[in-house]
């Protein structure tokens, strides 16, 4: 649902009339996924907030993909005219009603007052990121607006503290968490001078069917049709080797899949195939 939600708000700005089917995308920093053996202690770390990317130019804010977003004039009325790289958001598990807000083209001033810009980089700015961090949060400060916020940056010690904070984001239902290297000067694109760290969970599932693969899996499985012990149904196409997908689970077997949350219906998001379960 949450996928789903995200392109309905990617196709709603395309949409808009008057709008460039070609707008200027703004240049930002992309983050690489985390791995093990990072030097946690070389990073400052965040919460990783589940709302919308956006960007301050100095006079409105601009999504992603280069659109602006109407928000309300007060909302930006004590935005300094120096640009902002942050996201907006409402609170943990408020995506939907976010993407409801920030989609309209006419806004509701009423939801968003329950909004807030929350800053992480300062487009072009000299310095290293720490440095940065810092000049954020002098920022914001000096601005007064409720609606502009630093996110907090912190240091971890070590990577068992890192997975204790992560652990203890989720719990509370929060999306993850980002690692920002303190030392490095403003970058634009893919680095992995900004790190993301998701959860990945595991479960099982009893496989009910077959959905045929297409193109270059002509002729061979493409997904399974698994249930969950819950009775929640949805289809598994990733993490198969081109063995598993000529030879595919026997109905009725039992497979392992990770996953990184469920949405609001139950069901896993980012499900990818990890093993057939042996028998008892």
């Amino acid at each position: 649902m949450m996928i789903w939600m995200r392109i309905c708000f990617l196709l709603w700005l395309i949409s808009q009339p008057g709008m460039p089917a070609y707008a200027q995308v703004p240049e930002i920093l992309l983050a690489q996924v985390y791995h093990e053996g990072i030097a946690v202690n070389d990073y400052l770390v965040s919460e990783k907030l589940d709302g919308i990317r956006a960007v301050w130019d100095g006079k409105q804010l601009i999504s992603r993909q280069g659109h602006p977003i109407h928000a309300p004039a007060w909302f930006v009325q004590k935005f300094p005219q120096q640009p902002l790289d942050g996201e907006l958001w409402i609170a943990r598990a408020q995506f939907e009603r976010l993407s409801a807000t920030v989609r309209r083209a006419q806004p509701d001033e009423a939801e968003w007052r329950h909004v807030a810009y929350y800053v992480f980089e300062l487009p072009m700015a000299p310095g290293t990121f720490t440095q940065r961090a810092q000049h954020i949060e002098q920022l914001v400060k000096r601005q007064q607006s409720p609606y502009l916020k630093a996110i907090k940056q912190f240091r971890v010690a070590d990577a068992a503290a890192l997975k204790r904070t992560l652990d203890w984001v989720v719990a509370r239902k929060g999306e993850g968490l980002m690692l920002h290297q303190a030392d490095a000067p403003y970058l634009t694109g893919r680095s992995h001078v900004l790190l993301k760290l998701k959860p990945q969970l595991d479960a099982e599932a009893k496989v009910i069917a077959y959905v045929p693969g297409k193109g270059k899996y002509q002729g061979k499985m493409g997904a399974l049709l698994v249930e969950t012990a819950q009775g929640i149904r949805f289809k598994l196409g990733t993490g198969f080797k081109d063995s598993d997908r000529a030879n595919p689970p026997p109905i009725g077997s039992q497979v392992t899949y990770s996953y990184r949350d469920l949405t609001k219906n139950g069901k896993p998001k980012f499900a990818r195939f990890v093993r057939v379960r042996p028998p008892e």
